[in-house]
């Protein structure tokens, strides 16, 4: 009977060996895994806390190739925005320019963030070509379109506006482009609760002239308006001109920067000159360069001289045929307008002209 016993008991320790044995095995793999995903990480970290190189993306590769010169990158490793690619700066790199609120997206494609700073005016001054050119800098990525965030669309919220934005590394400036939020009552103080650190670009133009183009682009959108001269005064033999329109009221600069200078100082807000944009756009393009605090890559070898439009372009690139040229609707021939009318104009802004130059300290010559 014993033998019975231990016979019928001796069969399951073979079994009862092989599970034993099993489970030792998964138990020394998962060990093994978990050691290695922590080396790996560790890696990562060391490589982070070292400030692993990293190196810049222009908003195109195009733009790169025109300006021929960038922070190059370590070609034994990925580049950002690839997989694999350390996310976090540099040892000493500079600091993202607006709080951790700021931020939306995964670090490795880069962030999106509120714009740094705004080009808010003015229409028909010359924003679309300072948009342009700046946006060749690797150090910058602009929004294409202009989203009128802070005069139209501000009910949608600050979540909806970083949404629109291109997403950016750490060291690049986010800019965004909106010429009516210059005349727009409500603008300064939004884009000082954004953050009042935010720099302002102002594109500015002999008032005269700004009109001229103003209604040159109505016109060839609504070929049935009144004339120029209809529209300019209330009475014209009285010389009194037509502030309500809008044509006319957004080149009294003066008048306007009142709004802008209640919330920020006015060494945040740099003036770019419309006709210097055109005669000198390497010097003008230098400012803006210093004003937004990034190294001039932008200069005098990335432009010519367009004769046809009557303004500059940019020159072709290694990856384009093509020059880079403002659109169709950009340097249209102004239409006709009786010189009296203009000497009225010009004798109307004078004074808002004067007042503007001594506020912002410089001389337009627009008399």
């Amino acid at each position: 009977m014993a033998y019975r016993v231990l016979g019928r008991a001796g069969p399951p320790q073979p079994r009862r060996a092989r599970r034993l044995l099993f489970a030792f095995t998964l138990s020394l793999s998962c060990t093994y895994l978990c050691y290695s995903l922590l080396c790996c990480c560790d890696d990562l970290g060391q490589s982070r806390l070292l400030g692993a190189p990293r190196c810049l993306r222009s908003p195109g590769a195009g733009g790169q190739k025109l300006l021929q010169e960038s922070r190059p990158c370590d070609p034994s490793g990925p580049t950002p925005g690839e997989p694999g690619a350390p996310s976090a700066p540099a040892a000493g790199a500079p600091s993202p320019r607006l709080s951790g609120s700021n931020h939306s997206g995964s670090p490795k494609l880069g962030t999106k963030r509120l714009p740094q700073a705004l080009i808010v005016g003015v229409k028909k001054g010359g924003t679309r070509a300072v948009l342009e050119f700046i946006r060749v800098h690797p150090d910058v990525r602009a929004l294409g379109t202009e989203p009128h965030f802070f005069d139209r669309n501000y009910g949608r919220g600050l979540d909806w506006y970083r949404s629109l934005m291109p997403r950016t590394l750490e060291s690049q400036i986010t800019l965004e482009k909106t010429p009516s939020y210059f005349v727009t009552q409500e603008a300064p103080r939004r884009i000082f609760n954004m953050s009042r650190d935010t720099k302002l670009i102002v594109v500015v133009r002999n008032p005269v002239t700004r009109a001229i183009s103003d209604y040159t682009q109505t016109l060839s959108k609504k070929p049935d308006i009144p004339t120029f001269e209809g529209l300019s005064f209330r009475n014209r033999t009285l010389g009194l001109v037509d502030v309500s329109w809008n044509a006319i009221r957004i080149g009294m600069y003066a008048l306007h920067l009142e709004s802008w200078l209640r919330y920020f100082p006015l060494a945040q807000i740099h003036f770019v000159s419309g006709e210097r944009l055109i005669t000198d756009p390497a010097g003008e393009m230098g400012r803006v360069q210093d004003f937004l605090g990034i190294k001039r890559l932008i200069t005098d070898k990335h432009f010519y001289f367009n004769k046809t439009k009557g303004f500059p372009c940019l020159k072709k690139t290694e990856s384009s045929l093509l020059p880079r040229c403002l659109g169709k609707s950009k340097g249209r021939t102004h239409v006709q307008i009786d010189p009296e009318v203009i000497d009225q104009l010009r004798e109307f802004y004078r004074p808002y002209n004067i007042k503007f130059y001594e506020t912002v300290g410089q001389d337009f010559r627009w008399e």
